[in-house]
């Protein structure tokens, strides 16, 4: 296993050195700061991010290290003493079947947008390959509706806000907490003031590369390109985890083999495991997540399976925002003793294979790695076609 981490005493230049990866987590600060250009984002044999110094450019000014957030001293100052919990969902149904949970991403950024602001998330180059983008219109910051389950490549990202930002521009930027505490550290105090940051419950960002050997997989199976992808398709249900693939030849394939990867936690980044943001106290404005557990305090919240927001304001900029768009979701106050679930009381625990997973990829391939390590889970796939034509039967019925 490649290792990486922080360490000065292996050589006179005082740069990032990595030999734990655990303790990166790929967020692009170190890189985005650096003036002369001596750290690039290089990929390991999954196709995770690290960043890698050019000794030739390096110039001993420590700042890559002094922007690290990816640990337990991320800045936390302009957070409320406790944080406003809610249950969300837009008012605007469309809106809610057309994203993951609730859309209350969706009514913050229209707001933002609809007075002159730019909006970052996350959406697809090239084919697929998922990345983070600058939206204009809403058309645009579309395509950051639904999960992406694989790590984004943030790329010039945190450069792009930053001068954004610098020209008088409002911003909203969503991802991960690491990517958030990572950008909050790299914009600084005085920039912020324009800036939104919004992060998610994360569970964990799998592999870039598993992801893209995964689409080209299907693709040579089924000998057609993919024209749509939706990693959690809202039509089987909120509740359910299925992956949808649709592609030009008209097939549209539908599994949890993908989804099946991603719960194993064979191939999440290293650093997920030890993920410092597990918790109420959030290096953003305002955190999101599906609301899990809704039916134990809300009964009759989500009882059509349309999908509902967990929402958290942190700090009173998120809250004055929260105020302006609040006629455009239904928000319901939450105790945090109602809306625990894992991600917010520990890291994931890395399945204990995972160093192994890797190591099979580097000396085989992805054939290998899929056939070993992907259940078949017959008894899923039976009760998911009985789940879709229970549905299918039912809006038949309504019908005549």
């Amino acid at each position: 296993m490649e290792q990486i981490s922080y360490n000065k005493e292996q050589t006179k230049q005082k740069m990032i050195q990595i030999t734990d990866k655990s303790q990166c987590c790929g967020c692009t600060a170190c890189a985005s700061i650096c003036a002369h250009d001596a750290i690039t984002m290089q990929p390991d044999t999954l196709g995770f991010l690290y960043p890698v110094v050019n000794k030739n450019k390096c110039v001993d000014c420590e700042l890559c290290e002094k922007v690290c957030a990816f640990n337990e001293h991320y800045d936390t100052s302009l957070n409320l003493s406790q944080p406003l919990i809610y249950a969300a969902r837009h008012k605007n149904i469309h809106e809610v079947e057309t994203s993951r949970s609730g859309a209350a991403f969706i009514a913050l950024s229209d707001y933002i947008l609809e007075n002159g602001g730019v909006v970052y998330g996350v959406g697809y180059a090239d084919h697929f390959r998922v990345f983070h983008k600058r939206a204009t219109t809403k058309e645009e910051r579309n395509e950051f509706k639904g999960s992406k389950y694989a790590q984004s490549d943030l790329n010039t990202t945190f450069r792009q806000v930053k001068k954004d930002l610098k020209n008088g521009l409002t911003v909203l930027f969503s991802g991960t907490p690491c990517q958030t505490a990572g950008l909050n550290s790299y914009i600084g105090k005085h920039l912020r003031i324009n800036l939104i940051l919004i992060d998610i419950i994360c569970h964990g960002v799998p592999s870039p590369r598993y992801w893209d050997d995964y689409l080209t997989h299907i693709e040579k199976k089924y000998k057609s390109q993919a024209i749509k992808i939706d990693f959690r398709n809202k039509r089987f249900g909120w509740t359910d985890h299925i992956e949808t693939i649709r592609l030009k030849n008209g097939k549209c394939i539908w599994s949890h083999k993908y989804t099946n990867i991603f719960y194993k936690n064979i191939n999440l980044q290293y650093s997920c495991g030890n993920c410092h943001f597990t918790n109420f106290n959030r290096p953003s404005d305002i955190t999101l997540g599906d609301f899990w557990g809704w039916e134990h305090s809300l009964p009759t919240f989500n009882k059509d399976d349309k999908g509902c927001s967990l929402l958290f304001i942190s700090t009173a900029k998120g809250e004055k925002l929260l105020n302006k768009i609040s006629q455009s979701l239904i928000l319901i106050p939450i105790k945090k003793d109602n809306c625990l679930q894992p991600n917010l009381t520990h890291p994931t625990i890395l399945h204990p294979q995972r160093k192994q997973f890797e190591t099979d990829y580097k000396e085989h391939d992805f054939s290998f790695v899929f056939k070993k390590y992907t259940d078949t889970e017959y008894k899923w796939y039976i009760k998911a076609y009985i789940r879709i034509w229970t549905k299918k039967l039912k809006r038949f019925l309504i019908k005549i």
